[in-house]
């Protein structure tokens, strides 16, 4: 199965396949006069391919194209069983874990596995530990799992597999180490990155050209699909929107400079802001632990649950983030601006003040056309996105 991905450049003939194989990602099932169209061969040419493929195990027939008159055309498209691939998410608090068949059908999904995630080499054994245990017990066979891709929050090349950011604690690239630990082909990506993916093929944004993903949780993180593409910028790095200078608060950014947008506008400002303003005397209705510490899950439950100061917060950091998205918006002239992330749970709070923002300080030209969105996957994003990319890298072998 492995050999049309691996001997892709060794014939035009191969290339065409794999072509065909990225428009039915994108395209879904379609007729061999539609594929002669879109490839511009002969329709004699196409159908010597496409039986090819079939005989490969990668396509499959789907019965007969429903027309008004004339011969019914047989429809063709990705064959489901012909390769998996496993998405790994990873959170602050657990881990995400799915498994896609070759069509792009999430068919298994394994979700708040208990991790402690931290940039140790003990927290690396541990993820290693439940990807392993995840594999250990799928039905599907080992051989047809064609990659894993794992990812990564931060600075990551993925072409060369190194992260930046967590577990640099080699000069090996961590994509070679988690290879070797867990015996597939394991790739990582930045975790926004991959979550604008996710949303791209299989979310709101499914159809769309020009799109961009805010990743509004304990950080603050863009994605960007420009042209259709999903833009990495020269070394991987592309998307460190929270680290734009926003404001002198002379807070201190995880990143080490002060004055990031991401410290104002992020889970680590809503639970320091709150915090704060409890500790001056405010009332609120969150509920805290036997410290009187509280989690960002309990900050977004009480903004549900009509908790006044809660709201006043997100929608403080919804206007300062609006406010950031207007200059995104001139710059970049998107079709769509998707809000995901964990604190995008807060809804309404804090998409009206996004909105309001963007109309007040952008380029009506700009906006009008600019549709702004909360995420459809919303927590699943990443992991079916992780998939996704994983089946995209086994395309650009």
């Amino acid at each position: 199965m492995k050999s049309l991905f691996e001997n892709k450049k060794s014939s035009k003939n191969n290339q065409v396949k794999n072509q065909i194989i990225e428009y039915f990602i994108v395209n879904g099932n379609a007729t061999n006069a539609d594929l002669a169209k879109e490839f511009n061969l002969s329709v004699p040419t196409i159908v010597k391919i496409v039986n090819e493929m079939c005989d490969e195990g990668f396509v499959i027939e789907y019965g007969k194209l429903e027309t008004e008159e004339g011969r019914h055309p047989n429809l063709y498209g990705l064959s489901p069983e012909s390769g998996y691939f496993i998405g790994v998410d990873i959170n602050a608090t657990c881990v995400h874990i799915g498994l896609m068949n070759f069509r792009g059908d999430l068919i298994d999904l394994l979700t708040d596995n208990s991790y402690k995630h931290e940039n140790t080499p003990a927290a690396l054994e541990q993820l290693c530990s439940i990807i392993s245990n995840y594999t250990d017990k799928l039905s599907v066979p080992k051989e047809k799992i064609f990659d894993i891709n794992v990812n990564i929050s931060g600075r990551v090349n993925p072409d060369t597999g190194y992260s930046y950011s967590i577990f640099n604690f080699s000069e090996a690239p961590l994509a070679d180490f988690l290879s070797h630990r867990l015996g597939f082909k394991v790739t990582i990506e930045n975790d926004t990155r991959a979550m604008t993916y996710g949303e791209y093929l299989k979310g709101c944004a499914h159809g769309e050209k020009n799109v961009l993903y805010i990743n509004v949780s304990w950080g603050l993180a863009l994605g960007m699909i420009i042209e259709g593409n999903l833009y990495k910028g020269k070394s991987g790095y592309a998307g460190e929107f929270g680290h734009n200078f926003f404001v002198n608060n002379e807070i201190i950014c995880h990143c080490g400079k002060k004055g990031c947008l991401e410290t104002e506008v992020s889970g680590l400002a809503f639970v320091r802001i709150v915090k704060e303003r409890v500790s001056n005397g405010e009332s609120s209705n969150i509920q805290q632990d036997d410290k009187g510490n509280f989690s960002m899950e309990a900050l977004i439950e009480a903004t549900c649950n009509d908790d006044t100061l809660c709201i006043e917060v997100v929608e403080s950091m919804g206007r300062k983030l609006g406010q950031s998205i207007a200059g995104l918006i001139n710059i970049f002239n998107p079709e769509l601006v998707v809000i995901g992330g964990t604190l995008s749970a807060t809804g309404d709070y804090l998409m009206h003040a996004i909105k309001s923002s963007v109309l007040k300080y952008s380029l009506n030209l700009m906006n009008r056309d600019t549709k702004l969105v909360l995420s459809k996957l919303k927590d699943r994003a990443g992991v079916i996105g992780a998939c996704l990319i994983a089946r995209k890298r086994i395309l650009e072998l």
